[in-house]
């Protein structure tokens, strides 16, 4: 099974946007605000390298890791295996 992590902020429309998206294919993630947490922010720049949201990390079954900037409706679909 897939895990879903999607760092984002409270004011964030592609934040939103993907929220949807992945709410309209059934997929569960994972919400993790970074605007009103500084661990978590710290998490996210260590993945990424840099602070932009959304920041998605799909983690597959073998424990690698697929990681997403930005709101990339391809990439989510083919990383997520959605039809």
């Amino acid at each position: 099974m897939l895990k879903v992590k999607m760092y984002t902020t409270t004011t964030c429309p592609y934040c939103k946007m993907e929220k949807d998206y992945l709410d309209s294919k059934g997929v569960k993630y994972k919400n993790i605000f970074v605007d009103n947490d500084t661990l978590a922010a710290t998490e996210m720049f260590e993945k990424s390298g840099q602070l932009g949201v959304p920041f998605t990390v799909i983690e597959k079954e073998d424990g690698s890791e697929i990681k997403i900037l930005g709101f990339d409706k391809p990439r989510l679909y083919e990383a997520l295996g959605l039809s």
